[in-house]
């Protein structure tokens, strides 16, 4: 089976130079500090990096891997859902993003791929909006539901607001925008930390929607586009339980999460996921100390293949 929102191929980045980003660290609650080191987390990093790259692979899922070497200084950079996204009709989007280091991870020969491999139609690039101090992101800002058309974005420095509403009209989705905030009363930096929408279910932490009303139109809006809404807590959320991606593989549809996120999930939260979907958890604890997991790593590619 093969779904509108789950993609059969992704982009993946391999670090060289991984590190937890210091860069991102005010307001990345996510984030710790591996506690080895710089050279041993890099290495540890790309392990987790290619042993996940090999089970997507086994599962059937198409992974275009490029290497980044860290001539550019980008410790962030395994984690490219940020900086560009694909869309069905053959459509790409390059975003603007928060902080300097993260701005260089933009790479021209991921597009060229695309470009190459798959119909791509055009090419919208927002990047140059980084000159007014505006950033989106990309699908860690916005939680893209492709069937339905809704962008679900916490308001965040890393979600302008004007260029969410810019993003929507050429892209065709319809905002919905709310502000989140952690147990401890912080922010939350992406929305992807919080919520991830699969084919027939939604995982999502609704206690972190600070307005009641817009958590109730939120959890609504899930319902009325045909998801389960699987109510994590916030702790699941902790353990990156949100942060996860559905992909189309060969037998079927498969949830790439962490080995962590998976051990926080329930029984019955699981059970729900297994009604569609066959739980894939990757192990990534050093990946996971710059403040992402799985789905950040992960570059959805909605394109059609030439």
């Amino acid at each position: 089976m093969h779904s509108l929102q789950a993609p059969s191929a992704v982009v993946m980045i391999r670090p060289h130079a991984f590190a937890s980003n210091p860069e991102t660290r005010d307001d990345n609650a996510f984030q710790t500090l591996a506690n080895r080191s710089a050279e041993a987390t890099s290495a540890a990093a790309r392990d987790e990096h290619d042993h996940a790259v090999q089970q997507l692979c086994d599962a059937g899922v198409t992974v275009h891997v490029f290497d980044d070497y860290g001539e550019s200084e980008t410790p962030d950079s395994v984690f490219p859902n940020n900086w560009f996204s694909t869309h069905p009709g053959g459509h790409v989007a390059i975003y603007p993003m928060f902080v300097a280091s993260r701005r260089r991870e933009r790479r021209m020969d991921v597009i060229e791929m695309l470009k190459r491999d798959y119909r791509v139609q055009d090419v919208i690039d927002y990047s140059g909006l980084e000159q007014d101090n505006l950033a989106l992101e990309g699908t860690g800002a916005m939680v893209l539901d492709h069937v339905g058309r809704i962008a679900y974005t916490v308001k965040s420095n890393r979600a302008d607001p004007v260029l969410l509403e810019r993003f929507c009209t050429h892209f065709n989705y319809e905002p919905i925008a709310f502000e989140a905030r952690d147990a401890h009363g912080r922010d939350v930096y992406h929305t992807n930390v919080l919520m991830g929408i699969g084919t027939h279910y939604a995982l999502i932490c609704l206690d972190m929607i600070t307005d009641p009303e817009r958590r109730a139109t939120v959890q609504a809006r899930l319902e009325e586009s045909g998801h389960t809404v699987i109510n994590l807590s916030h702790d699941q959320i902790s353990d990156f339980a949100g942060n996860a991606i559905e992909l189309s593989g060969r037998d079927g549809l498969v949830l790439a999460l962490s080995s962590r996120a998976m051990a926080a999930l329930r029984p019955d939260q699981l059970s729900m996921i297994e009604g569609s979907a066959t739980p894939l958890p990757l192990s990534v604890p050093t990946i996971e100390t710059a403040g992402g997991s799985v789905r950040c790593m992960i570059a959805g590619i909605h394109l059609s293949r030439r």
